[in-house]
């Protein structure tokens, strides 16, 4: 039986964290809660003239093993787990003078952050497994019908103001919210600690730790309930931080299919994070289909914009750089279902958002965690690696021809590593060093892209003549070359490594082509 409501006479306060406390503190206070607290804690709260008894006046028995020990008590658990209905447990509670807890506020050693440092060594990560926190929140969360839990401090604010508003009571609908959370908090701290301690295993043959462990846990948030997932009669939600990283600042509800192109757009835009110059890149179905490279957004976009003038009706725009007026007013032109940009000024957003379906995204690069694994579900079970952060430097390359590139040919090769990587494999792409011209991919075999892009490149009358082109994966017959080199371009950046890289090579001196091997492949599935 879950009581409607619940008066808030006794809490517990232990936290790492302190952010916020002392002013949660004394919104207590103001109710006459009675506060339990251990020794950090205790002593921030009295550095904040704030009454506080301590948990060794509530259990008759001191901190120990270096703070190890300090709330794993019967008088401590008994207050939260004793059931306020059963008349069983209130008897107990009354023989051993177990006074009940009511609200129990707890956050978890920062196990995440200290591990997420370079050279972190075990002892310091295992001295940072939390014991105490973990199990005092799972002990409040069980007892939601009687105890409320609070383990972030952005609760701290409407816990304070629902008390205030009820004379110090929490609601039956509150204390669940704060029990779900309170599990799923403890379900992501122990996957941080399983999933640290698989990569760390001594297992490795040769003593060397690897970034997949034996386990994979992973535990997000729902940050947004979507209309539905890629298709209308799928369901669809959004977990994690996405919205942290793009920021929606005008628009109709993201889809499911817009939060993976913008995703697709972000990863494609940081390749450029270094350039001084403007780029703008279009994308559709989470594939550019044209990047431009300019001294300002406007000229960038007429770049990427005709290598394929069909493909941004309906499509993802993103820039490198705040939006001005003369890009906005180009872009404006066309139906585009998100655009984004590191910011818009005040009368660009206001110019753009005059046109209501629009979706207009902020995205912030120093949220995104470049690091983080690559997961693709498969059929009973996930597919985990560590992320594709190479970009190749042609000039790295193994010239493998007999003519070596230039450095205008080795320029648009270095632009257009940056772009290819991104395309579905089969993919290849002709570029400029500021622009692509053509783009094949997501094909079967390895020459059709080739195909397509020349096609595409002819009936659009965009010339490839002096272009170079760039391949994700390796030509495994000397068609490619020839292709490339009959369309008009006159150097190619691949990974090389096939059975045939002889004749290959042959096929790229035939036509005086410069060839270099990078030794990397993209391949994108």
């Amino acid at each position: 039986m879950t009581n409607d409501k619940v008066t808030i006479r006794r809490a517990l306060l232990g936290v790492s964290d302190k952010g916020g406390l002392a002013e949660f503190a004394r919104a207590l206070a103001s109710h006459d809660v009675e506060m339990i607290s251990t020794g950090g804690t205790r002593g921030a709260l009295e550095a904040a003239g704030i009454r506080v008894k301590g948990v060794e006046d509530l259990t008759g028995f001191p901190e120990m093993l270096d703070g190890r020990v300090k709330t794993l008590h019967p008088k401590i658990h008994g207050g939260i787990l004793g059931r306020r209905s059963d008349p069983g447990h209130q008897r107990q509670m009354r023989e051993h003078q177990i006074e009940p807890i009511d609200l129990v506020v707890v956050n978890f050693y920062p196990f995440e952050q200290v591990t997420a440092k370079a050279g972190v060594s075990r002892d310091d990560a295992i001295e940072n497994i939390d014991i105490g926190g973990p199990t005092l929140v799972r002990a409040a969360a069980k007892n939601y019908p009687d105890v409320a839990v609070i383990v972030d401090p952005a609760d701290y604010a409407p816990v304070a103001d629902e008390m205030a508003a009820n004379k110090g009571a929490l609601s039956a609908a509150t204390r669940w919210r704060l029990a779900r959370k309170a599990f799923a908090r403890v379900a992501a701290y122990d996957s941080a600690i399983a999933n640290w301690m698989g990569a760390n295993s001594d297992d490795d043959p040769q003593g060397e730790s690897s970034a997949l462990g034996e386990v994979f846990s992973l535990t997000l948030a729902r940050e947004q309930q979507l209309r539905y997932g890629e298709n209308p009669h799928q369901q669809g939600a959004l977990y994690g931080n996405f919205l942290k990283i793009a920021e929606q600042l005008h628009g109709r509800e993201l889809s499911f299919n817009n939060v993976f192109d913008i995703s697709s757009a972000i990863n494609l835009i940081l390749e450029f994070e270094r350039y001084s110059r403007a780029v703008v890149a279009i994308l559709k179905h989470n594939t550019p289909c044209g990047v431009g490279v300019g001294a300002t957004l406007k000229a960038a976009w007429d770049k990427a914009f005709v290598t394929d003038p069909d493909s941004p009706f309906g499509g993802i725009i993103i820039a490198n750089r705040p939006w001005d007026m003369e890009f906005a007013r180009a872009v404006d032109e066309l139906f585009t279902e998100v655009l984004i940009a590191l910011d818009f000024p005040r009368e660009v957003l206001a110019f753009l958002r005059k046109k209501k379906n629009r979706r207009l995204m902020r995205f912030h690069p120093e949220a995104v965690a470049r690091q983080e694994f690559d997961l693709k579900k498969v059929v009973g079970g996930l597919l985990v690696q560590t992320p594709d952060l190479s970009i190749e430097d042609p000039r790295q390359g193994k010239v493998v021809t007999k003519r070596q590139p230039t450095e205008a040919e080795l320029r648009a090769l270095e632009f257009g590593i940056k772009v290819v990587k991104h395309v579905k494999s089969n993919a290849i792409a002709f570029v400029a060093e500021d622009r692509t011209l053509a783009v094949g991919g997501g094909a079967t075999s390895r020459i059709d892209p080739v195909y397509a892009a020349r096609e595409k490149a002819a009936r659009l009358k965009v010339s490839l003549e002096g272009s170079v082109l760039v391949s994700e994966a390796l030509f495994p017959f000397p068609d490619g070359p020839t292709l490339a080199a009959e369309a008009g371009a006159t150097a190619i950046a691949q990974p090389g490594g096939s059975t045939r890289d002889d004749e290959v090579i042959a096929a790229a001196d035939k036509y005086h082509l410069a060839m270099t091997f990078t030794g990397v492949r993209h391949f994108r599935h």
